[in-house]
């Protein structure tokens, strides 16, 4: 099935070059310069970003949290190659995001970049361990031999083995999210952004999908994440603040004397 979607569906190669490993030299893993995006609307232009400048550091857990329409998802866009700034630079592992064609931007992002989103976003029609070979597939990363075993490897870090078979609906939401992460990290790409990862989902498993982010984060992934959840914001090491487009503000957070014991 999963060729056989390819087939239909193809991918395009644009030849991008671009550094995976995370490794920057002293640049941070995720550059923005002055970075505005505006959209043209019936009652004329409308300024989503005004003028963000934002970094971040290889192997930092960052949240970024805001009202709802203070410009977060329009972020993330940009960030991951989703959408273009107007002007400004967006530079995310010394590749210059905003100067890739759009068969460049979809090979990199396949390859720099793990997208995870709030409504899951995993092909109906695919077994769970398809949807996570897809990446593979599309990036042409690893042998084809390797990329079954590959699967059942991510399958396994996130407790999915035993639903590797089944169709994204016989299976939670929860378990959905924990395929998503699978899928995201298929290509082992230095960077996850997540846009609500954990909006979905009942506190419960909201709680078991943030560990699992931690221990990726220890494992040496950097991750950016929208949340409107401020109990988790809370237990990232940086969060940014959004309001009208704009960085208002950040908080660090130091890990409390009883965690940093453990």
């Amino acid at each position: 099935m999963l060729k056989h979607w390819l087939k239909r569906n193809g991918s395009e190669n644009g030849g991008a070059k671009f550094n995976r490993s995370g490794n920057n030299g002293d640049r941070p893993l995720i550059e923005l310069r002055q970075v505005v995006k505006s959209y043209e609307t019936a009652a004329g232009p409308f300024l989503a970003l005004k003028g963000v400048d934002l970094q971040v550091e290889a192997g930092e857990f960052v949240a970024v949290i805001g009202k709802s329409g203070s410009g977060k998802t329009t972020l993330i866009n940009m960030i991951t190659g989703i959408d273009r700034p107007t002007s400004g630079e967006v530079w995310v592992g010394g590749t210059p995001v905003q100067t890739l064609s759009e068969g460049q931007i979809a090979v990199w992002r396949g390859r720099a970049v793990g997208v995870i989103f709030q409504f899951f976003q995993l092909l109906p029609t695919l077994t769970v361990i398809e949807n996570v070979m897809l990446p593979m597939d599309f990036g042409r990363m690893y042998a084809p031999w390797e990329r079954h075993q590959r699967a059942m490897d991510l399958l396994e870090q996130v407790g999915l083995t035993d639903h590797a078979y089944k169709l994204p609906s016989a299976i939670s939401g929860g378990e959905q999210q924990r395929a998503a992460i699978a899928r995201a990290l298929a290509n082992d790409p230095p960077l996850l952004v997540g846009d609500e990862p954990t909006g979905n989902l009942d506190s419960q498993t909201a709680e078991v999908i943030f560990n699992l982010f931690e221990d990726l984060v220890a494992k040496g992934k950097t991750i950016l994440m929208v949340t409107h959840d401020k109990d988790l914001s809370r237990r990232v090491k940086r969060t940014i603040i959004l309001a009208d487009g704009q960085i208002i503000g950040e908080r660090r957070h130091e890990p409390s004397l009883e965690e940093s014991q453990a």
